[in-house]
């Protein structure tokens, strides 16, 4: 199960009943290799690295390898800075990430012992890995681990653990979801294939006529293995049921299902409405209750707790109790974000910026859940890089926020291109950065190539902001030389 190299010291050190058994012997510092795991499903289903009987006079050199320090002190530091990247592309703060990698050194070897088993051959002759070499044998690895455990990586980061098991010096397990996945096999099992000898199962039936598929099914399944065998009548039929009463479209319900299962094992008396009654409270639009569960179910699910600890920190940032609902109504997901290692970093990232934090979320919420590293700081830099000032960026976030939500090859990059190419002056587009906001090819270019084949220059706003046939009449006015101020008055008045 391991490998073992020695110096002389060493081999004079295990010269005794266990000298004849080691099989090889190399030159340089005693390591220890670790076997990789072939797969993530090896991490989670605790199969232990076990000794054989050769192996247990070396057992108590397992913790004590000395590593070239130098080279060991390099290859973590490289596997660290990779880890930091890969988790804030997970959407995590560079404050979050760094909190999580604190926190996970046994993942951090782990990373290592993957490094020395793909390249043996490089250890043996004392030659270090260069930083492609690292970064291309354990980026796939970590994008193996997010493809199978998908909202769970980052526990399965910060919860890696090697602990003594039945005598076994080395289980690899996570602690937070071993018991989860070792259930999840049998639920999905269950589910995925009946008896057909046997009668149909209740549940299984009820969700297929209420419009869930069997993948869905299954899909459910893995996220909540409990789904599986929560009882028709008293979990899952009373949650539908008044997932109805509330409006929700019955074609909705197996969506709402299958992200959050685990709303079938909630009581809906002593948690559902007690949660539901404090956030209209808080200002949500009770008639509105059908729309904000479809756009996150989770919300009613979160404790009462993390729940307050959100509004609070909104009635922080300066947002009137109505305000606060209104936030919560249009983008409830806001609450499953947490509060220090995402909504106040981005806050605090807002405030450097100059821009009022308190009408900018009034105006888009989401823009608090927006990766700092990830995406506000690209935008930042993208408008930076083409001239803007701090003050120009600071105002057109101000007015237009859902700027930072924008992606930056599919939206602001291609529409700077053809702004370019419009004639209009950079201090317009300050003025109007809403432009960014409508559709280029249904929108901006067909109605800039109107204007142009009409030989007229309209401003940014009023070439974009009004309905066709408003537009319309803004060209028909121009042509007759009204002035472009009394036409913005008159279509406004109107």
């Amino acid at each position: 199960m391991f490998q073992f190299g020695f110096s002389k010291m060493a081999m004079k050190t295990l010269s005794g009943s266990c000298s004849s058994d080691l099989s090889s012997l190399f030159r340089g510092a005693f390591y220890v290799t670790r076997t990789r795991f072939t797969s993530p499903e090896e991490v989670f289903s605790c199969r232990g690295i076990g000794f054989s009987s050769t192996d247990s006079c070396v057992h108590e050199l397992f913790n004590s390898r000395v590593d070239p320090p130098k080279l060991l002190s390099a290859e973590k530091k490289e596997a660290k800075s990779l880890l930091s990247l890969f988790l804030m592309q997970q959407y995590l703060s560079k404050a979050a990430a760094a909190r999580t990698i604190n926190k996970s050194d046994h993942f951090i070897n782990h990373l290592i012992s993957r490094l020395h088993s793909a390249h043996k051959s490089r250890y043996l002759v004392g030659r270090e890995l260069i930083t492609l070499e690292i970064r291309d044998t354990l980026n796939p690895y970590l994008q193996s681990l997010l493809e199978e455990h998908g909202n769970f990586i980052v526990d399965l980061v910060k919860n890696f653990r090697t602990a003594p098991i039945e005598g076994k010096p080395a289980l690899l397990v996570c602690r937070s979801h071993s018991s989860l996945d070792s259930k999840k096999p049998e639920a999905v099992s269950y589910v995925s294939a009946p008896s057909p000898a046997a009668d149909p199962c209740p549940q299984h039936s009820y969700l297929l006529e209420l419009g869930m598929d069997l993948e869905q099914i299954k899909l459910a399944t893995r996220r909540c293995p409990s789904f599986a065998n929560y009882s028709l009548e008293r979990k899952i039929k009373p949650l539908v049921e008044f997932l109805l009463d509330l409006g929700v479209a019955k074609s909705e319900i197996p969506k709402i299902l299958v992200q959050r299962p685990h709303l079938c094992g909630h009581c809906i008396s002593g948690k559902i409405i007690p949660m539901m009654l404090y956030l209209e409270d808080m200002g949500v639009d009770k008639k509105q209750w059908a729309k904000v569960i479809f756009r996150s179910p989770g919300l009613l699910s979160h404790s009462m707790q993390k729940v307050q600890a959100v509004v609070n920190f909104l009635l922080e940032l300066g947002l009137s109790g109505d305000s606060i609902g209104k936030v919560l109504t249009r983008f409830p997901r806001i609450v499953c974000y947490s509060v220090e290692d995402n909504l106040r970093p981005t806050a605090e990232y807002l405030k450097r910026l100059g821009v009022n934090v308190a009408i900018v979320v009034h105006r888009f919420p989401a823009i608090l859940c927006c990766s700092i590293e990830g995406h506000l700081k690209l935008v930042t830099k993208f408008f930076y890089e083409r001239g803007f000032r701090v003050e120009e960026v600071s105002y057109m976030v101000s007015r237009f926020p859902n700027l930072c939500g924008l992606s930056l090859t599919e939206s602001l990059i291609p529409k700077w291109e053809f702004f370019l190419t419009m004639g209009y002056s950079k201090s317009e587009l300050v003025k109007f950065s809403h432009y960014f906001g409508y559709n280029l090819e249904q929108r901006i270019r067909p109605r800039f190539a109107l204007v142009q084949e009409l030989g007229l220059k309209i401003r940014l706003n009023l070439m974009l902001v009004r309905l066709h046939c408003d537009f319309e009449k803004v060209l028909k006015m121009n042509r007759k030389n009204i002035p472009v101020d009394k036409v913005s008055s008159h279509t406004e008045s109107k």
